[in-house]
């Protein structure tokens, strides 16, 4: 018997690629019109949100997906060959961003931004904070695990946003304070977030080919799991446990024995006795995959397991 969560369908998938295919677009229209590189740099950070996205949601056909082991849910892996064919894009938009960013660098011909640019980056600010909010509560009943996979996602898409709103108002401030050398601020943050896109598509492609990358905890670590599921009252043993490293976060699988004579819904109560208590205790615990077994007792506790007889059950 297996507890495990219903996998609900992610219904903020298709809108939050929308929203940041929107935010693309507004940022390389803006970028372009006003001659701003570190605004090309987010509209470019934007695209490879998108990417990562319709990469997730596409599938090629005969591949069925696998469920990670340790995890009670379909996690979201970007299909290799899309992930190569947009990163290869990317990477093409990277060199020749910090082509021209270097060239404005060299021949001094960096020119400050316009107060709209100012106002474009503080606008996509807002609406990527506001998709950020909508998925955020589109997730909620969704696991633990996935939940932060978008908290992470949003976590680098901020750096990239503060990234060229500092290069745009360094800009600016340089004209308006009279320092030509900070209008060089501008291709500098362009340079520094395509570097960040850079780190981003090689991680995608890397996680597309070999999946997830996921080691086991220390087994001194794993002892501290194994207790604490030994105190929930109802467990006998704890036959198996296994703890997963992923990124900062761990998920867990274990395996339990409860007495034979309880019920189906009994067990389950236990089981999520043992998860909540997890979850609560370890805050990098981020996802627990509970299997109940009976426990099959032998000598000299065989009786315990006999349906017929009436003597009292020990194993309470």
């Amino acid at each position: 018997m297996t507890r495990e969560q219903a996998v609900v369908p992610a219904p903020a998938t298709w809108p939050g690629i929308a929203g940041d295919l929107v935010l693309a677009v507004f940022l390389g229209t803006v970028g372009l019109l006003y001659s701003s590189l570190a605004l090309l740099a987010g509209a470019l950070y934007a695209a490879y949100d998108v990417a990562v996205g319709v990469a997730a949601r596409l599938s090629v056909p005969g591949k069925r997906r696998i469920r990670l082991a340790g995890s009670s849910t379909n996690l979201a892996t970007p299909e290799p060959l899309p992930a190569i064919f947009f990163s290869v894009f990317l990477l093409m938009g990277t060199v020749q961003l910090w082509i021209a960013a270097i060239t404005d660098m060299v021949e001094g011909d960096a020119t400050p931004p316009e107060t709209f640019v100012l106002a474009a980056v503080l606008l996509s600010m807002a609406l990527r904070e506001t998709l950020f909010q909508v998925k955020l509560r589109l997730t909620r009943r969704r696991s633990n695990q996935e939940l932060q996979q978008i908290v992470e996602k949003h976590r680098h898409a901020l750096f990239s946003s503060v990234v060229v709103l500092a290069g745009v108002f360094g800009a600016m401030a340089g004209q308006a304070w009279e320092v030509p050398v900070l209008a060089y601020l501008d291709p500098v943050a362009a340079i520094l977030v395509a570097l960040h896109v850079m780190l981003q598509v090689y991680r995608l492609v890397r996680r597309s080919i070999y999946g997830p990358v996921r080691t086991e905890v220390r087994e001194e670590d794993a002892s501290t799991f194994i207790e604490t599921v030994q105190r929930v009252h109802g467990v006998i043993t704890v036959d198996d446990l296994r703890a997963q490293e992923n990124g900062h976060y761990v998920t867990v699988t274990a395996k339990i024995s409860v007495n034979p004579k309880l019920t189906v819904m009994e067990a389950n109560d236990i089981a999520n006795r043992a998860k909540m208590l997890l979850l609560n205790r370890f805050s990098h615990v981020t996802d627990v995959r509970i299997q109940v077994g009976p426990y099959e007792a032998g000598y000299p506790y065989k009786s315990n397991t006999d349906a017929d007889s009436d003597l009292p059950n020990l194993l309470q």
